[in-house]
């Protein structure tokens, strides 16, 4: 039996273009947790301040998470207000 990997990678905003994140993980839960450490990194380096955040006009890079079997789908930080909390974490 094959082992279900799942994995994170990252969409340029700006450049337009899909770039790999290092990591496989075991569960989609898993690979969450990392697609949400991505956001934390993005934070420091594309503020939303600067970048417009994830908003439909905003630059900075999109995390989704790529399911076993090749599929993805965006990921976003449950709190709208999400970024501006990780500023002060």
């Amino acid at each position: 039996m094959s082992k279900e990997i799942w994995r994170i990678r990252g969409y340029d905003q700006f450049e337009g273009e899909y770039y790999n994140l290092t990591g496989e993980f075991v569960s989609e839960d898993i690979a969450k947790e990392a697609a949400l450490a991505r956001f934390k990194l993005l934070e420091i380096v594309q503020p939303h301040t600067q970048s417009g955040g994830q908003d439909d006009l905003g630059i900075q890079d999109r995390v989704f998470v790529v399911r076993p079997d090749g599929t993805q789908y965006r990921f976003l930080p449950v709190e709208p207000e999400h970024f501006v909390k990780l500023q002060t974490d």
